[in-house]
C-alpha cells in the first residue's frame, strides 16, 4: 500500500496543488513533538526536491525552535475527496526570516499577508504515499478569515509586538530565532 519516492513526481505536485490544508511535524532533540495544521495560500513546490511554505503568525512558533535544533520536518497532506491518499514529504528544513538573504527571492511567491512570520525551505529526502482509507470525506467550504483579520487589525507593529510576547520561545523554552 505505501510507496516511497526519492523526489516529487508530477502527479504528486498536482495533488499538493489541489490541497487546502497540510500538516507540519517537527521535533527538537527532546521535549514536545509539534504537529500543526496549515492552510491559506502558504505552500509552493519549488522543484521536485524543494518545497517552501510561508509560516504565518500563530499562537506559538514551535517549528522555528525545533528546526534550529533538529532540522527534520515532515509535511503531510490528506485527500478528503473521492480518491483516498495520505502523502508525506520528509526532509530537512531551515527558517528564512526577513533579515536573511533568501527572503527577497522567496517572499514574492506568496500573497502579502500582514501576519507573515517566516518561510521554511524544505529540502526533500523522501516522499511517501499511503492508502488513506480511514480518512473521512470532507468538503472545503472556504478559508477562515480570522487569522488575517487579526493581523490586519493589529498591523505589522502589533504583530511583531505579539512575537515578542508569544513567539520568542517554544513550549519547552527553546529559542525560536525570530529576532536574532
Amino acid at each position: 500500500m505505501a510507496k516511497q519516492f526519492p523526489k516529487l513526481e508530477q502527479s504528486h505536485i498536482e495533488f499538493i496543488g489541489n490541497q487546502h490544508v497540510f500538516f507540519v511535524g517537527t521535533a527538537a532533540e527532546n521535549g514536545y513533538v509539534n504537529v500543526s495544521p496549515k492552510g491559506m495560500d502558504s505552500l509552493r513546490v519549488i522543484s521536485e526536491s524543494k518545497i517552501v511554505w510561508l509560516n504565518l503568525t500563530g499562537s506559538g512558533n514551535e517549528s522555528a525552535a525545533h528546526v534550529l535544533e533538529n532540522n527534520r520536518m515532515t509535511i503531510m497532506f490528506c485527500s478528503f475527496d473521492l480518491k483516498p491518499l495520505i502523502f508525506r514529504v520528509y526532509g530537512s528544513a531551515r527558517a528564512i526570516h526577513q533579515r536573511d538573504d533568501e527572503w527577497d527571492e522567496l517572499i514574492g511567491l506568496f500573497p502579502a499577508y500582514v501576519g507573515t512570520r517566516q518561510l521554511f525551505v524544505v529540502d526533500i529526502s523522501m516522499v511517501q504515499t499511503s492508502c488513506g482509507f480511514a480518512v473521512p470525506f470532507m468538503e472545503h467550504k472556504k478559508e477562515r478569515p480570522t487569522l488575517e483579520n487579526w493581523a490586519t487589525k493589529n498591523g505589522r507593529e502589533g504583530v511583531e509586538d505579539y512575537w515578542e510576547k508569544e513567539n520568542t520561545h517554544s513550549l519547552d523554552g527553546k529559542e525560536t530565532g525570530i529576532f536574532k
